[in-house]
């Protein structure tokens, strides 16, 4: 006889491997019938591999338990005294009979709730993609907000089914992740004291889901609020966890995510020399990574993203010429679906274009961004950028017509958005 497939095919979107699976049965029938169960991982194998196919009463009331299905949909020959009627929806029988070869037990059946599996997961994770595809687009607002948080309720009350280690993890992860994106709503729409609730939850999450990803995602966002807040000293040692974290010593990728958050700290802090031989070592580690496959909330990061923070950092260090080269280097390569980082890097490319004294110039690649954003709410990270862009243009250039003209248009652009 072979190998009992649709048995093998549950076993595997559930996510158990053969000796949770043991372990459930066991304490299903603790559950069922007050005594601990004796199945083993031999038991399971034989199970799975076809040896058994009619296991006797309290094995199959078992697995009915944990499955949440009669054992006839799970490739088994229930016993006659647990056969299911063939008839429309009829309730199940109350008890099931289970012979022990020497006695009959009534078994009680108590009707449980779907167990939790990998299937599961990966539909709550389809979902979590859309909304970061919505945030690529438009950056952070309320209604992505709003959207993550109900999503990772969703999450949660999954974590309260029956679950083998491994889908706990996965749901934990995604409650992360969720919480995550919310918290980057909030910085993005300046509502950082929110933002930092939210942060903390997400930390939570994190570490029970044991995922380095989703850990190394969490430390990066801290290291955002913080520089939000102003508060150097902790952008650095968020930067610092994030470039110390298992992701990021696994694997380049993360690797250079993590020094390139330490290039942004060390230049918000004035440590020029230490910010360009972060900026360097990001780049260095970048050239490394492998196109392996990662989460998509990293989609973002890439050589185009890299050359952008390049352009904040060159910023920030009074180097507007190389700031606007890497600017350029960005947005020659950002993909078009990542309307909000174009955008951004827009802003950075307007303001190195003024530092270098081409106001007009810099005025024209700055009214791009609203194009680019497509009458979209600027998030309030970006207005920031276009607030800072204003005043150093009317300190430059006040009287100029292409100023009055900039004004006028932001000013209409400000009350549409």
């Amino acid at each position: 006889m072979g190998a009992n497939l649709v048995l093998q095919r549950r076993l595997a979107q559930l996510g158990f491997t053969q000796e949770e699976l043991a372990d459930r049965l066991n304490a299903a029938l603790q559950e069922i019938t007050g005594r601990p169960g004796e199945i083993s991982s031999r038991t399971v194998r034989n199970l799975l591999n076809g040896s058994s196919r009619r296991p006797i009463g309290r094995t199959c009331a078992a697995l009915e338990r944990v499955f949440g299905c009669p054992v006839a949909d799970l490739g088994f020959s229930a016993p006659s005294s647990m056969q299911h009627p063939p008839e429309g929806p009829v309730r199940r029988r109350d008890f099931i009979v289970s012979t022990t070869g020497t006695a009959a037990a009534a078994v009680p059946v108590v009707k449980q709730r779907r167990s939790v599996g990998m299937a599961d997961v990966a539909r709550a994770s389809a979902s979590m993609n859309q909304l970061v595809e919505a945030d690529d687009r438009q950056g952070g607002h309320v209604s992505l907000a709003t959207a993550a948080l109900e999503a990772r309720a969703k999450v949660l009350e999954l974590q309260q089914r029956n679950a083998s280690e491994r889908v706990r993890r996965a749901l934990y992860a995604l409650a992360a992740e969720f919480t995550t994106i919310a918290a980057w709503s909030c910085i993005d729409l300046r509502d950082l004291d929110t933002a930092q609730t939210y942060l903390h939850e997400s930390s939570t999450f994190a570490g029970l889901s044991q995922d380095p990803p989703t850990g190394m995602r969490m430390w990066v966002n801290m290291a955002m609020l913080a520089y939000q807040r102003k508060n150097w000293p902790e952008q650095l040692a968020a930067a610092q966890a994030a470039n110390a974290s298992p992701a990021a010593r696994r694997d380049p990728f993360f690797g250079s995510m993590g020094r390139v958050r330490l290039a942004l700290a060390h230049s918000s802090l004035g440590d020029l020399r230490a910010a360009r031989r972060a900026l360097g070592t990001a780049q260095e580690t970048f050239r490394k990574a492998a196109e392996d496959e990662r989460p998509r909330w990293t989609a973002f990061y890439g050589p185009a993203e890299l050359n952008h923070l390049a352009a904040i950092i060159l910023n920030r260090n009074g180097e507007p010429a190389e700031a606007e080269a890497m600017a350029h280097r960005a947005l020659a390569k950002i993909p078009a679906e990542f309307q909000r980082n174009r955008a951004l890097a827009t802003c950075q490319l307007a303001l190195a274009q003024l530092r270098q004294g081409e106001p007009e110039q810099a005025t024209a690649t700055a009214a791009t961004v609203f194009t680019i954003m497509e009458g979209a709410p600027l998030p309030g990270r970006m207005r920031t950028l276009i607030g800072d862009f204003h005043r150093d243009l009317f300190r430059l250039a006040p009287s100029t017509t292409y100023a009055r003209d900039w004004a006028d248009r932001m000013r209409d652009e400000w009350s549409r958005t």
